[in-house]
């Protein structure tokens, strides 16, 4: 989702960047250019990395501890870390409270940046040679293209892949390798996410009405019928969202995707190997209109999705009685409800059920994916920290994010309902990033959008809508 979480927040504002942001990117280089001679050479580009003497860092590291083992006994005090990212006002509030025990046991400096124009102003920095020493990328699509350029330093020899195996659903590290220059990398570490194939309903007047959670599809649907005939629409769906109208339903197309198809179709489908007019993505869209193009489904019918905008769509939920049961969006909806309402008491979720019994339990995620530019002894200590639960236990504790890290305890969550999330994303069989935004901001912010709209809206044809789409990989 260009969503809440991602590219949607910054579409306007990378239309402009003011002068002074050009003059930084421009400016001179971090704040800790100068590395000691035995430690590896700070770098602007990661391509100038010398390879033999991160392959010697790594052999010391091995009699001596890791990086992150060096900091805990003092060996970097006083040294600093650039980063920059996208996390403002509350966000970073929350971020920065959970560095600070690091911070203080390791007497390093985590200097973080957060700006709204975080994506625009990225490129700008990385190109001008002002690279931060981390940077923590939203939409690993973004990432992507400058890992292309070399300019990414590659973790595969940084951190600890044995490690990193044991801590980390195989799905998370396999959307970490991206193409660098002269070859694939691993180009980044994930410290934080979100999960999207969350079903939400009104618990308390649910049980009372005697329905049950659907552990199928075919569960569901029938369910769906159920409600229906009880003389309520079942879904409330809502895509209205400004200029990013229409981002809600790639979210149900990547859902359905990823249970009616392979993971590797998925893969290809986001790269853009798989077109929007194949049998695999008509078919993940025909799945989604028999719920969306049903008008005793859809709480003001089908014409209403689009005019409902997607924080509005829960509010039926919450009437007394519901006036629709079930919402589908990820984790960040609840910011949505009510603020009287209780989670496990008067709302809940249940996991948007699999179709096909081949493809087993896959999840949807969005996340945060961070990135490092400068290879020095301090910003190695950090990166690996960033790789344990404990980097984001605080936030953890505050609730509104899941850890995908497996040592992240589940009683750091503050409710029941973030426990069973985080369960998910741990016991998933597939995990797949938001594919909108993985694609290119043509596609996934753009052609994606408005095909699902016109096609929702009624005017055009699925086909006419699926060629439309497809048409910004060709533009």
């Amino acid at each position: 989702m260009k969503k809440v979480s991602g590219r949607t927040m910054s579409l306007a504002l990378a239309l402009c960047l003011s002068f002074s942001v050009m003059l930084s990117a421009c400016g001179g280089g971090n704040n800790n250019n100068t590395a000691a001679a035995t430690d590896p050479p700070a770098a602007t580009n990661a391509a100038t990395t010398d390879n033999n003497q991160a392959s010697t860092d790594n052999a010391s590291a091995d009699t001596a501890g890791t990086p992150l083992e060096l900091a805990m006994k003092g060996d970097y005090k006083g040294t600093k870390v650039t980063m920059f990212g996208p996390f403002v006002d509350a966000d970073q509030v929350k971020f920065e409270s959970s560095i600070k025990d690091f911070e203080a046991k390791t007497g390093i400096d985590i200097q973080y940046e957060g700006s709204k124009e975080f994506e625009a102003t990225i490129n700008i920095r990385v190109d001008g040679g002002n690279a931060p020493d981390i940077a923590d990328f939203p939409q690993p699509g973004l990432l992507a293209s400058i890992a292309k350029t070399g300019k990414v330093v590659d973790l595969t020899s940084v951190l600890d892949q044995a490690k990193l195996a044991a801590n980390y659903n195989k799905s998370w590290l396999d959307m970490s390798t991206m193409d660098g220059k002269d070859g694939k990398i691993m180009a980044g570490i994930w410290n934080r996410s979100n999960v999207k194939s969350l079903v939400w309903y009104p618990k308390k007047q649910f049980d009372e009405a005697g329905y049950k959670v659907p552990e199928t599809w075919d569960e569901m649907m029938a369910l769906t019928e159920q409600i229906a005939k009880d003389g309520d629409p079942a879904w409330s769906i809502g895509i209205e969202s400004g200029a990013a109208t229409g981002w809600a339903a790639t979210d149900w197309v990547e859902n359905i995707m990823l249970r009616t198809t392979t993971p590797e179709n998925y893969d290809k489908w986001v790269k853009g190997e798989l077109s929007f007019t194949s049998p695999e993505v008509k078919n993940a869209v025909e799945v989604m209109s028999k719920i969306w193009l049903n008008k005793d489904y859809v709480y003001g019918g089908t014409k209403s999705i689009v005019t409902t905008a997607f924080g509005d769509a829960p509010k039926p939920m919450f009437e007394n009685p519901p006036k629709a049961w079930f919402n589908l969006m990820g984790n960040f909806i609840t910011s949505f409800f009510p603020e009287t309402a209780k989670v496990d008491e008067d709302y809940d979720w249940f996991y948007l059920p699999s179709i096909d019994p081949q493809y087993g339990k896959p999840v949807l995620v969005a996340g945060d994916i961070y990135a490092m530019f400068n290879d020095r002894p301090e910003v190695r200590a950090v990166m690996e920290f960033f790789t344990t639960g404990e980097s984001i236990k605080t936030w953890v504790q505050s609730g509104g994010v899941i850890a995908p890290m497996n040592d992240a305890s589940l009683d750091w969550y503050s409710s029941e309902s973030d426990r069973r999330m985080a369960k998910l994303v741990q016991d998933a069989s597939t995990l797949r990033f938001d594919g909108s935004d993985l694609m290119p901001g043509k596609v996934g912010a753009g052609t994606f959008w408005k095909g699902m709209t016109d096609y929702v809206s009624g005017t055009a044809t699925l086909d006419q809508a699926l060629e439309q789409i497809q048409s910004g990989w060709k533009n």
